[in-house]
């Protein structure tokens, strides 16, 4: 059987611009700041919209879940979109539903138009971030791929920490309308730097299409079962469910439990909000760029890929299990920002840990079926985490304990990651390269 063959580094740093690379890069993480702040726009506005239309926390908690549930069902297109549109067009038209989706809350609040346009919006933000990796991965080869991996997962910790604080200070100076009108502002012009700048990369395994498409030899698909049932594809969606729950509750509750729950004012809720993302953003990218090192250093994708996100889930999911035993504000903050990031350093490295399985064409689809199960965690996390908030003794101990429960869920999802995924092993299953 014929395989793919990655070219050596020199060949690479000689056949592609490293400049570009990072370039055409950059303009994905772009895009993923903007997908990011749309998708924790709801979580800044959620108590001057709960006021404002007579919401309940499960009201809430349940707009929330309803995006995922569309944002799941849109993430299995990723694979046909990349059929038959090319990225630049793809993620153009995507970007540019997520531009408009909420501007009849705007103009007309309402439970009925917040809920339809979250939904639309999870919509056209479900295959997103399938083919934004795949824009990214198209430039680097798949030994490299953690730190272009940890930058997209970072976008939204980057997103929390320049925009949410400035979106924040928007919603409470202006109303929380000015501030989804700057969000769609912010799509328009990631808009026009992308038709501007883009160019698809050579590691696509696309038929050539592209400069430097001889690079890569185009290797035969495989079916999709045998990459959807293998044992690294199962385990890690079953650990990405649970870390992506985590990220929904953050996305949605975080102000809230800042404010009504600890007490913070509006102003201070939203500027925390950056906190857990900078503790993350720097454990993705250190973790990242050393595993990448260790593996063109030779070594294996199951020690960098699997093994080392499982010990941050390790250390994350028993920071956050203690969290509802904490009294004091502040160290409440830091247990679910440390708690966080140590569980979130898990999403580039799984994220290239399945990219590496399938052959580069089908990246696409394997990356939209996988992220699309990922959301289920979204489905349920935001909808449990308000009904418990409702039901507790105060806002306070009902976050704590939504935010212990996901501590021990993946903790326990850790667990079945380390006995069953080995990327090394099932990637030469699934692409003929056992004897």
């Amino acid at each position: 059987m014929t395989t793919h063959q990655i070219p050596n580094s020199a060949t690479v740093k000689a056949a592609v611009n490293i400049r570009t690379a990072w370039g055409m890069t950059g303009l994905v993480v772009f895009l993923y700041v903007v997908n990011f702040a749309d998708k924790a726009i709801l979580g800044i506005i959620a108590q001057p919209l709960k006021r404002e239309l007579g919401l309940s926390s499960t009201q809430i908690g349940m707009v929330g879940s309803l995006f995922f549930l569309t944002f799941t069902i849109g993430g299995f297109l990723a694979g046909p979109i990349n059929k038959y549109m090319t990225l630049r067009w793809g993620l153009l038209l995507l970007a540019a539903m997520w531009s408009v989706t909420l501007l009849p809350l705007v103009i007309s609040a309402s439970i009925v138009t917040l809920i339809a346009g979250r939904m639309v919006l999870g919509f056209a933000e479900g295959p997103s971030s399938a083919l934004m990796h795949t824009a990214a991965y198209s430039w680097h080869p798949p030994a490299k791929r953690g730190l272009p991996g940890a930058l997209l997962m970072g976008s939204g910790s980057i997103g929390k920490i320049l925009l949410a604080p400035i979106l924040t200070a928007i919603s409470v100076t202006f109303g929380w309308r000015y501030a989804v009108i700057t969000l769609s502002i912010l799509g328009l012009a990631w808009s026009v730097c992308w038709v501007i700048g883009w160019r698809e990369g050579p590691f696509t395994g696309r038929t050539p299409k592209t400069p430097h498409a001889d690079l890569v030899n185009m290797e035969p698909s495989v079916p999709w079962r045998t990459i959807f049932l293998s044992r690294t594809f199962v385990s890690c969606c079953i650990l990405t469910i649970v870390v992506y729950a985590l990220t929904t509750v953050v996305l949605t509750w975080l102000p809230s439990y800042f404010e009504p729950g600890l007490g913070y004012s509006a102003m201070q809720a939203g500027s925390m909000f950056a906190i857990p993302s900078v503790i993350a953003l720097i454990l993705m990218i250190g973790s990242s760029v050393t595993t990448d090192r260790v593996l063109l250093r030779g070594g294996k994708s199951r020690t960098s890929r699997i093994i080392v996100p499982c010990i941050g889930v390790f250390i994350g999911g028993t920071i956050l299990a203690v969290l509802p035993m904490i009294n004091v504000p502040i160290v409440a903050v830091a247990v679910v920002s440390v708690g966080y990031a140590a569980v979130s350093m898990a999403f580039p490295l799984l994220n290239a840990a399945i990219s590496e399985i399938c052959p580069p064409q089908q990246t696409a689809g394997t990356m939209g079926v996988y992220l699309a199960v990922m959301a289920i965690g979204g489905l349920i996390a935001p909808y449990a985490t308000g009904v418990i908030v409702d039901n507790a003794v105060s806002p306070a101990v009902g976050y704590g304990q939504s935010f212990q429960a996901i501590g021990i869920l993946a903790f326990l999802a850790a667990i079945v990651v380390l006995i069953f995924a080995n990327p090394d092993r099932d990637r030469a299953a699934i692409r003929g390269d056992m004897p």
